[in-house]
């Protein structure tokens, strides 16, 4: 059975990719994912990934400064930004947020990329895609000075409490890769527990990859995979997830509906 899929969050415009993209489109295609919204990184990767949104029609595009590179989200690197969300392909900001586990940048640059991310999604009228690691308190703190944002916690990890929070705000949680993995009781547990109408799938490839390609480059086409690992916490059919989720995302991000074929 092909399920209709839609990859809320994945990197195309990774170098993992640049030898086989269309590839790896076409196999995602043939596995049944119908959408997909390409991630910015860095103003040259949201370049890269609005590109990529301008030759495909079932590719979208999110624009910002992953917090690894916050140090980079200057005055100018921003008005760049702020200049491709008007891009009518670009659908969220994001993927923006904190990380206190790598902390590749300093934590006060990450809080300041943070907030002007938030800012753009507002002015733009934008989902907001939020990476966070170790870093839920002070996330969440950032985030309730934006009310009425819709925002996406992308490749939730946290514990249910933090969950319910979230839940409690109308955030969407992303799943990916790691609800496949056997020791990944807190992601089945959130899987189990959020709304029909607050869930999405990723696969964030060519990270994360889901059981049993651990060790290898991710692809969009193994979506199914956590679909099905979804439905099994939650007791339901793989296709009520694929229908409920590809619903979402296509809310979510402001997106038509397609066609009913006739």
């Amino acid at each position: 059975m092909i399920l209709d899929l839609f990859d809320s969050h994945v990197h195309l415009d990774d170098a993992a990719f640049a030898q086989d993209l269309d590839a790896v489109l076409a196999r995602a295609r043939s596995a049944g994912v119908r959408g997909f919204v390409s991630i910015g990184t860095s103003v040259a990767s949201s370049r890269r990934a609005v590109a990529l949104a301008e030759r495909h029609d079932d590719v979208y595009a999110a624009v910002a400064i992953h917090p690894h590179e916050a140090a980079d989200a200057t005055p100018e690197a921003l008005a760049v930004l702020a200049d491709l969300a008007r891009h009518p392909k670009v659908v969220a900001v994001g993927e923006t947020g904190l990380d206190w586990y790598r902390d590749f940048a300093p934590r006060d640059a990450q809080v300041r990329a943070l907030r002007a991310h938030l800012d753009l999604a507002q002015q733009r009228g934008l989902p907001v895609i939020v990476h966070c690691r170790e870093a839920y308190a002070d996330v969440l703190d950032v985030l309730a000075a934006h009310p009425g944002l819709r925002v996406i916690m992308h490749c939730f990890s946290g514990p249910l409490e933090v969950a319910r929070v979230c839940l409690d705000r109308g955030y969407y949680l992303g799943l990916g890769g790691p609800v496949t993995y056997r020791n990944a009781r807190r992601a089945v547990e959130v899987a189990r527990y959020v709304p029909p109408d607050r869930l999405l799938l990723e696969t964030d490839a060519p990270y994360l990859p889901p059981e049993p390609h651990r060790g290898r480059r991710n692809e969009p086409a193994y979506l199914p995979l956590i679909a099905w690992a979804v439905a099994y916490a939650r007791g339901v059919a793989a296709g009520t997830v694929a229908e409920l989720t590809t619903a979402n995302a296509r809310v979510a991000f402001g997106l038509p509906r397609p066609a009913v074929r006739g």
